[in-house]
C-alpha cells in the first residue's frame, strides 16, 4: 500500500514539476508555537506567577518565519517585521535553551545536499556549514488540505535528550540546587507536504519529501504555513549568509552545551543570592 502511494505521489509531483518553468519560485510564510506544561512547586511559587510564567514561554516560541524557494535552494529566518518576545520578569528569570523552530538565516541547497546556517551566539555570528542529513520518512496514506494545497502525510521517528528537573526552589537560604534528570526519548515527527508545489523543502531542517512541507508537529512544537505566494513579478533572490567564523554542526553543538553549562551555573541558585533564580527548559529537535 505504501509504495503505491509513494508511486502515486511521485507521478504526481512530476506531472506538476514539468508544467512549471525553470525559474519556479516562491515565498511561504510558517507560523510556530509550542504548548508548555511546567509543574512547579507549589510552595515556592504561586498560581499567578506560574501562569505569568506559562504566558512568556507560549510568546517565546510564537514566531514567524518565511521561506524563500526556488527548485534547488532555500532560504529560512525569521520575518524581522515582528518585535522580538520579551522573556522575563522581575519576580523570575526563564533560561530557554535550545532550537525553536530555525536558525537566525537557515539555507538549504537540496541538490547540492548541504546548508549553511547563520546564527548569532550570545553575540557572536557563527556560520555552520555541513551536509544535510537525509531523513528517513515514511509515507503514510492519510491526506488532507492546508489551505488549497491538498496534503500528504508523513513521519519519521528520531531520539531526543529530554533535560527536566524533578523540583523547583526559590528559597534562598538553600544550598542545594534542583535535582535534574536528563533520558532520551523517542519522538514521532508528523509532516504534510503537498506535491503541488515540486520542491523537496520545507521549513527549518525539514526536506526530502516529493512537494512542500506545509505543517510540521514534532512534540509539543508546531510549525503551520498560513500563506503562500508562487512567482512573484519581483523575483526572489535566494542569496547564502556568508558573515561569521564557520564551523560544522558538531563543532556548533559543541560550543552550545559548553554555553549551556555557562548559564546553567549562572542562574544556579545561591545560598542568600536570589538572583540565582531560573528555570531551564532544553528543547529538542
Amino acid at each position: 500500500m505504501i509504495t503505491v502511494i509513494r508511486v502515486i505521489v511521485l507521478g504526481i509531483a512530476l506531472v506538476i514539476t514539468n508544467a512549471y518553468a525553470q525559474d519556479f519560485q516562491g515565498v511561504a510564510v510558517y507560523k510556530t508555537s509550542r504548548a508548555f506544561d511546567i509543574k512547579l512547586d507549589s510552595t515556592q511559587v504561586n498560581s499567578e506567577m506560574h501562569k505569568q510564567m506559562q504566558e512568556m514561554l507560549r510568546k517565546q516560541f510564537q514566531k514567524t518565519f518565511k521561506l524563500s524557494f526556488n527548485k534547488e535552494a532555500s532560504v529560512y529566518k525569521e520575518d524581522e517585521t515582528l518585535a522580538p518576545p520579551q522573556v522575563g520578569s522581575s519576580d523570575i528569570q526563564v533560561m530557554v535553551v535550545g532550537d525553536g523552530g530555525g536558525g537566525d538565516i537557515l539555507y538549504k541547497n537540496t541538490k547540492d545536499k548541504r546548508f549553511t546556517d547563520q546564527r548569532d551566539v550570545y553575540g557572536k555570528i557563527f556560520l555552520v556549514k555541513d551536509e544535510l542529513q537525509p531523513i528517513e520518512w515514511k509515507l503514510e496514506s492519510e491526506t488532507k488540505y492546508i489551505g488549497e494545497y491538498q496534503c500528504f502525510k508523513a513521519t519519521f521517528t528520531r531520539d531526543i535528550e529530554v533535560v527536566s528537573n524533578s523540583s523547583f526552589s526559590a528559597n534562598d537560604d538553600s544550598d542545594e540546587t534542583s535535582d535534574t534528570e536528563t533520558k532520551t526519548e523517542t519522538q514521532t515527527v508528523i509532516a504534510w507536504y503537498t506535491p503541488q508545489i515540486p520542491i523537496n523543502s520545507g521549513p527549518g531542517n525539514y526536506h526530502g519529501l516529493p512537494g512542500l512541507i506545509l505543517e510540521v508537529t514534532a512534540g509539543k512544537q508546531q510549525i503551520v504555513c498560513s500563506k503562500i505566494t508562487l512567482n512573484p513579478e519581483k523575483k526572489i533572490e535566494i542569496s547564502e549568509p556568508e558573515k561569521g567564523k564557520e564551523i560544522n554542526q558538531e563543532e556548533y553543538e559543541k560550543i552550545m552545551e559548553k554555553k549551556r553549562k555557562e548559564m546553567m551555573e549562572r542562574f544556579a541558585p545561591r545560598k542568600g543570592n536570589r538572583r540565582g533564580e531560573g528555570i531551564e527548559i532544553r528543547i529538542g529537535g
